[in-house]
């Protein structure tokens, strides 16, 4: 096993580094987009503030995602649950003026090298795919 790093690109944000922690550190708030995220992938969504819990497609078994920690307006730390391996992700917010805040999505795993290979290009494209995904969530109207 080696413990890899992916992060995504770095996307724009039209609005505060404020704004966007309030909305993205609530899970609650994914009920709102819960029809965007494609049924034959994730089935069983249970929504709750702090975490959320999933069956995902693959997997056969629910996991479940929450947050562990958070620097306001900074910083978004994720655990995992019920996956076979250790991983956590995080959101990182830059607010480069009050309406332009940058955010990177950055996930580590200890990854065996066979699912390294395997699963290598589809994280990345799947975090890069995620950070232009909450560039375009309207944050003054979900606050």
């Amino acid at each position: 096993m080696a413990e890899t790093k992916y992060e995504s690109q770095v996307c724009s944000i039209p609005n505060s580094a404020e704004n966007v922690y309030r909305v993205l550190s609530n899970l609650d708030n994914l009920n709102r987009v819960k029809d965007m995220i494609p049924q034959d992938k994730v089935q069983e969504l249970e929504v709750h503030p702090d975490n959320i819990r999933m069956k995902v497609d693959g997997l056969g078994q629910k996991i479940t995602i929450r947050i562990e920690d958070t620097i306001e307006n900074d910083t978004i730390k994720f655990g995992t649950e019920g996956i076979p391996m250790q991983a956590n992700f995080w959101i990182q917010l830059k607010q480069v003026t009050p309406s332009d805040t940058r955010i990177r999505l950055t996930f580590k795993a200890d990854l065996p090298l066979m699912f390294k290979m395997m699963l290598d290009k589809k994280i990345q494209q799947g975090l890069d795919d995620a950070a232009k995904m909450l560039t375009q969530f309207p944050y003054n109207q979900w606050l």
